[in-house]
C-alpha cells in the first residue's frame, strides 16, 4: 500500500519554517529602518569617538620608540625601539617627586572639598521650598561651570592681585594688614587657591547629578519617616542619603580615577596652566603641564607620551581599587 505525501496545498513537499536566527535579523533590520534618524546620531558619535579618542592611540607606540619630529608621521613606525627608556627616565628624575606630590596633594584636596560641596547643596536646595529662590539659586551656582579658566583667571587677578586686587585693597585700606598677600604668587598659598576655585567653578553643576537622584527618591519613605517622628535632619540621613547612595558611589569613583588625568570635578591641566606661574612652580607643576611642557618646548614627544602613559595607567589602576572598595564596603560599584 502506497502512503500519501504530505501536501501543503503547493506541492507534494510541506514549507520549512523560517529559522529563529533569520526572523530575529529581519526584526533588527526593521527595527534599524525605522530608528535610522537616532542610529544616525549614534554613528556620527562613533566616528567622533573612533577619530579623536582611539585613533590617536596609535602614537602610544612613540613612548618605546627613539622617536624624533623630523621622521614625520612615518618616524613613529619606523623609530629605534627602546623598550621603557623612558619611563625609567621619567620615575628617576630629578623633578618626578615634586610634580607627583603637587598631583596627588591638589587631587586629594579636590576630593575632600569638591566632591561633598554638590551632595551638601543639592541636598539643601531640595530641602527650599520657595521655587523662585530655588531656581535663583540654581541658576547662580550653574554659571561658574561654563566660564573658561582663561577668564576665571582674571577674576583671580582682580580680585587678588598682590598690589591692584580688590581683597588686598580692602584688607590694606581697613588697615587689617600693611602689604598685600601674593595669593596668586604664593607657592604656598596654591594648592588652597586650586582648590576653592575648583569648588565654586564646579559644584553648581554637578549638584544636578545629586538632584536627579533625590528627585528618584519615593517620597513615601519620607512620609513614613515624618509620622514616626524623625526630625527633617534624620530624614536627611536616614532617607535621602541612602536614596542616593548608588549615585554617590559612581561619581566617588569616577573623581578618584579621574583627577589625575584631568578631573570630573575641575580639570586640573587646564586650571594649573592658568593660574600656575614661575613664582609657584614648585607647587603648581602636576604631570599634565610637567608633560605638556616636555613636549611642547623641549620637543621630547616619545618622554612626553610616556610621561602621559604612566599617568593614564595609574588612573585606570585607582579606578579599579576605588571600584573594588566600594563593591566590598558599600555593596555597590560602577561595575
Amino acid at each position: 500500500m502506497i502512503k500519501a505525501i504530505p501536501s501543503n496545498g503547493r506541492g507534494p513537499f510541506p514549507r520549512r519554517p523560517k529559522p529563529a536566527r533569520s526572523k530575529a535579523r529581519a526584526l533588527r533590520h526593521k527595527r534599524f529602518r525605522l530608528q535610522k534618524t537616532l542610529q544616525l546620531f549614534v554613528l556620527l558619535g562613533m566616528a567622533y569617538l573612533l577619530i579623536f579618542n582611539f585613533m590617536p592611540m596609535v602614537g602610544i607606540i612613540v613612548a618605546f620608540k627613539k622617536y624624533s619630529i623630523q621622521n614625520g608621521f612615518v618616524g613613529i613606525f619606523t623609530g629605534e625601539w627602546v623598550g621603557f627608556r623612558y619611563f625609567v627616565e621619567f620615575f628617576t628624575d630629578y623633578k618626578f617627586a615634586t610634580v607627583l606630590t603637587n598631583t596627588l596633594a591638589i587631587s586629594l584636596l579636590k576630593i575632600a572639598m569638591s566632591f561633598p560641596a554638590p551632595i551638601l547643596l543639592a541636598i539643601m536646595l531640595n530641602e527650599v521650598r520657595r521655587s523662585g529662590f530655588k531656581r535663583f539659586v540654581q541658576a547662580v551656582s550653574y554659571l561658574p561651570h561654563f566660564i573658561s579658566w582663561v577668564v576665571v583667571a582674571g577674576i583671580m587677578t582682580a580680585f587678588f592681585s598682590e598690589s591692584k586686587g580688590v581683597i588686598n585693597q580692602l584688607l590694606v585700606g581697613s588697615g587689617l594688614i600693611d602689604k598685600g598677600i601674593p595669593f596668586l604668587t604664593s607657592a604656598n598659598l596654591y594648592w588652597g587657591l586650586a582648590t576653592w576655585t575648583s569648588v565654586w567653578k564646579s559644584t553648581g553643576w554637578w549638584s544636578i547629578i545629586f538632584l536627579a537622584a533625590i528627585a528618584g527618591v519615593d517620597p513615601a519613605l519620607y512620609e513614613a519617616a515624618q509620622i514616626d517622628g524623625a526630625s527633617r535632619l534624620r530624614r536627611i540621613w536616614h532617607v535621602t542619603l541612602p536614596g542616593i547612595r548608588s549615585s554617590i558611589v559612581v561619581v566617588l569613583i569616577l573623581t578618584v580615577g579621574g583627577l589625575l588625568g584631568g578631573g570630573i570635578m575641575g580639570g586640573n591641566f587646564d586650571q594649573t596652566m592658568m593660574l600656575g606661574n614661575t613664582l609657584n612652580n614648585s607647587r603648581s607643576e602636576i604631570i599634565q603641564t610637567y608633560a605638556f611642557r616636555t613636549g611642547m618646548v623641549d620637543l621630547r614627544f616619545n618622554y612626553a607620551t610616556a610621561i602621559d602613559l604612566s599617568q593614564s595607567v595609574i588612573s585606570l589602576v585607582l579606578i579599579f581599587a576605588s571600584n573594588a572598595v566600594s563593591r566590598k564596603v558599600a555593596q555597590t560599584s560602577l561595575f
